[in-house]
């Protein structure tokens, strides 16, 4: 008996040792299955795209991992066109072969383009100007991935990583019938914008559209989803159908240069910015409000009354050279399809 009280005793004694090793290993065991993230920040982010979406870790890291870091991209992001004066700015994008090609494809989609600028409110001339000045109606979407873009801006460009991280992560949460194609094989511009309207992907999850009812938002293949999905977001950020863009105005002695606002959403009516010295250059309404703006011409300072539909282009880049070079493309293509003065 004591003989068998002592091998029973004996026994836990011989346990402990095997099983202190395998809580030692343990630690060991999630170390070296644990994912290394290749860039920094992956890993939150990671977890909250799963958390929000399902979608495995293992997945949405993989992907993440194949992107990477393009020094290039960085480069393009510090020296954008906007960086330029408006004199050497609109020489881009109001060249003869821009214009011709535009009222070209105007002529090309007429009957689809009118029907949509009749449901949306927009003039077709404004979303055949949007495509042209974006992509020059198609011909260059960029060939940049939009993964790497996005990867790069997001964990490797402070100054505006959190806009682009937050693009990062609505592009891994949209559902597949939101992109052209499987994620990882999309290409776009050096920002992470797809398609012939250079949509970023929180602008194809709020505003794109599926014009043609085949399931799918097709920023590349199906022309009644772009112009449609361009229409679709002027009219939801406030486009007045109708409504004017810009109007020359013409500063007298008592008139001082405007400072930059916050945004171009009208602040004040015309006739307050005439009391102060600018004149009109052609008839508007004093009441309508308005936004002054300068920008740097050849021949010297330029002045413009600038209005609501003015302020939603900005909507689209904030440049307000961007939103004069789009204005002045569509008032070109529409004078070449429908004759020089047609509204």
């Amino acid at each position: 008996m004591d003989e068998v009280l002592s091998a029973r005793r004996a026994r836990p004694a011989r346990r402990f040792p095997r099983l202190a090793g395998a809580l030692i290993a343990l630690p060991l065991l999630f170390t070296s299955t644990a994912h290394a993230a290749t860039h920094p920040g992956q890993e939150q982010l990671v977890r909250e795209v799963a958390k929000d979406t399902g979608k495995s870790k293992a997945s949405l890291n993989a992907l993440l991992d194949g992107a990477k870091k393009q020094q290039a991209i960085l480069d393009a992001i510090s020296r954008p066109a906007e960086g330029k004066p408006w004199r050497d700015y609109r020489p881009i994008f109001l060249t003869e072969k821009r214009i011709e090609a535009g009222a070209d494809f105007y002529r090309e989609h007429r009957a689809l383009l009118e029907a949509i600028g009749r449901k949306y409110g927009v003039p077709p001339e404004y979303i055949v100007a949007i495509v042209g000045v974006e992509t020059f109606y198609g011909r260059n979407t960029g060939k940049w991935k939009v993964l790497d873009a996005l990867t790069t801006l997001a964990f490797y460009y402070p100054k505006r990583a959190p806009f682009f991280r937050e693009q990062l992560k609505v592009l891994l949460e949209l559902p597949s019938n939101h992109l052209g194609g499987p994620l990882d094989t999309l290409t776009g511009s050096y920002a992470g914008a797809q398609g012939w309207g250079q949509f970023m992907p929180s602008s194809i999850r709020d505003w794109g559209v599926d014009y043609d009812h085949d399931g799918r938002i097709d920023m590349k293949g199906s022309m009644g989803d772009i112009f449609a999905s361009v229409a679709n977001y002027f009219a939801q950020h406030g486009w007045e159908a109708g409504g004017p863009v810009a109007a020359r105005a013409q500063p007298d002695a008592r008139a001082v240069a405007p400072g930059v606002p916050k945004d171009w959403r009208p602040a004040a009516p015309v006739e307050s910015f005439v009391a102060e010295g600018f004149a009109p250059l052609q008839h508007l309404n004093p009441g309508r409000d308005a936004q002054l703006v300068r920008l740097d011409g050849p021949a010297g300072d330029e002045y413009w009354f600038v209005f609501q539909n003015f302020y939603v282009i900005t909507t689209y880049n904030r440049s307000p050279m961007y939103a004069m070079a789009v204005d002045q493309l569509a008032q070109e293509i529409r004078a070449r399809v429908k004759g020089p003065g047609a509204r």
